[in-house]
């Protein structure tokens, strides 16, 4: 029994990888026929020659990996080179086109930064040309498709030896493009042509790379697909709360918990019996991978379904009706800090407790558990099922995967990525206060706390500062001023007083002269 459930174990981790490698159809990326996929992110558009702008931009496909800005756009000159980029060792940055100067030496001066590099489909996978790309320093990268779409024959030329494609290749991640950080796209080939010619032509050519997410309304609804034991969304649910209640019912948050159909994946046997031991729940119906890797010691996958319906069940309680959820988030913070460990992690005490220091009540979550169809008898249980249905609508891979306006962000699961991404997902000038002040904010969490983006607000300070400085001085010199006048005014009434003084200073000596002559003459007389 043991070593089936260990055969089951490692087949529940390979499933779905397996079927999207065999399938593209499968692949949640893949743009067929079907409308809902459909979900336009990008837009790619040519500004320089203007003979290859086009209406409405270039029809392209996205990498899976990388880090695109959202709401965001790059615009610079498009380099092409005839390397394969596969070889990281061997790339020569002074080859490729258009030609540029010669530097001292008569070699031709390298790509200036910033700059968009096309390469050629082929020789290795999307993410290694990509990630070569990278290192030598571009900042997007345009991959130009080697081989016509079927249904694009009638203006798509294969090149000798290229048969023409029926389905359309998709940029996936090989699995090790975590650290790829630049956005791609792949451009076909009938346009991908046209650029290459006027670049090898040593014309300049000037693309533009946009990214913005659906934004239907002045609401935007973002879900988190994880499991308890996941390690990597840990630290994201630790300090998204604070997020989640300054946004508000204006951004409906959703998380959900990724678990296995343990029918389709053959944990039941004919017979009925369950064959995967204490991976599932339910007899057999409802999986998760054992986190240790050890089904005899631990934590067991049954232990992590038991443990994904109870948040279900927290979240419909305290989160469905506002898409907030405080008591949600508060419980899965106390439970990481009490219970998540071996010992503790299926203990009822223990996860009594964190529940009452998020402020839930235990009896009505276990109510819940057990109303939905429980977990110990061979029945549906109501709440999971809804779960697997979302899950296969959804068709979500690689966990920690998180959605906003139902399209994929990519790159590491972190704070400020997700929360731009939200704020750039409203309508236009519906956006919540908190987004126009600390979406730009160098430090996003702070800010959120705060109330205010500290570098903005010690600005403030600085220029009250200044100002306060500044009036002082002017009150200083308009005080100098008035009292240079002041003395200015002294001296020139002093001057003019002086000179009405001197005028009949003259005429006081005369009279004394005249006073004199007569006194002489009285006494002369007498």
């Amino acid at each position: 029994m043991t070593s089936y459930a260990l055969a089951i174990l490692l087949y529940l981790n390979a499933l779905a990888a397996t079927s999207y490698a065999q399938d593209p159809e499968n692949d949640p990326n893949y743009r067929g026929n079907d409308p809902e996929g459909a979900v336009s992110t990008s837009k790619l558009q040519i500004h320089v020659p203007k003979t290859l702008t086009k209406p409405g931009g270039y029809e392209h496909r996205e990498a899976l990996f990388g880090i695109p800005p959202y709401g965001a756009s790059l615009t610079q000159n498009v380099y092409y080179t005839e390397q394969d980029l596969c070889d990281a060792n061997s790339i020569n940055t002074r080859a490729g086109f258009p030609i540029r100067a010669q530097d001292e030496t008569g070699q031709m001066l390298p790509w200036p930064s910033p700059y968009i590099l096309m390469v050629d489909r082929g020789g290795c996978t999307f993410v290694q040309k990509v990630r070569n790309a990278q290192r030598v320093g571009a900042a997007g990268v345009m991959i130009a498709d080697n081989t016509c779409l079927c249904s694009f024959q009638d203006v798509c030329h294969p090149d000798p030896g290229h048969d023409c494609e029926i389905r359309e290749p998709i940029m996936a991640d090989d699995g090790s493009g975590s650290d790829i950080s630049i956005p791609s796209f792949l451009m076909f080939k009938q346009d991908a042509d046209l650029v290459k010619a006027e670049l090898m032509a040593n014309h300049v050519v000037r693309m533009e790379m946009q990214w913005s997410l659906p934004a239907p309304d002045d609401r935007v609804e973002y879900e988190l697909w994880t499991t308890p034991t996941d390690t990597i969304s840990k630290d994201f649910q630790r300090e998204f709360k604070e997020a989640a209640v300054a946004l508000g019912d204006r951004a409906y948050f959703t998380p959900q918990m990724y678990i296995y159909d343990g029918l389709r994946s053959g944990c039941v046997s004919l017979d009925g019996e369950n064959e995967c031991y204490n991976l599932c729940t339910n007899n057999g119906r409802y999986c998760a991978t054992d986190p240790d890797n050890d089904l005899d010691r631990g934590i067991s996958g049954a232990d992590v379904v038991r443990e994904s319906l109870r948040r279900m069940c927290i979240w419909q309680h305290y989160g469905a009706v506002n898409g907030v959820g405080a008591e949600w988030w508060d419980y899965v913070n106390e439970f990481m800090y009490r219970c998540d460990t071996e010992e503790f992690f299926s203990n009822n005490q223990c996860i009594k407790d964190a529940m009452i220091h998020a402020n839930i009540d235990d009896v009505k979550i276990d109510q819940c558990m057990s109303d939905s169809g429980g977990l110990e008898e061979d029945e549906e249980n109501a709440l999971l099922e809804v779960q697997l249905t979302a899950k296969d609508k959804s068709g979500v891979v690689i966990l920690p995967a998180m959605y906003v306006n139902r399209v994929s962000i990519r790159g590491s699961l972190e704070f400020p990525t997700v929360f731009k991404a939200i704020c750039s997902g409203y309508f236009t000038g519906t956006a919540p206060d908190v987004c126009a002040t600390c979406d730009t904010c160098p430090d996003i969490k702070s800010c959120i706390s705060n109330g205010y983006c500290g570098s903005k607000k010690l600005q403030e300070s600085v220029s009250t500062m200044n100002m306060i400085y500044a009036l002082a001085g002017l009150s200083t010199v308009f005080c100098l001023f008035s009292f240079i006048q002041h003395r200015r005014y002294e001296r020139q009434m002093q001057a003019q007083v002086k000179g009405i003084i001197a005028e009949y200073m003259p005429l006081d000596q005369n009279q004394m002269q005249n006073t004199a002559v007569s006194d002489e003459d009285d006494i002369e007389f007498t």
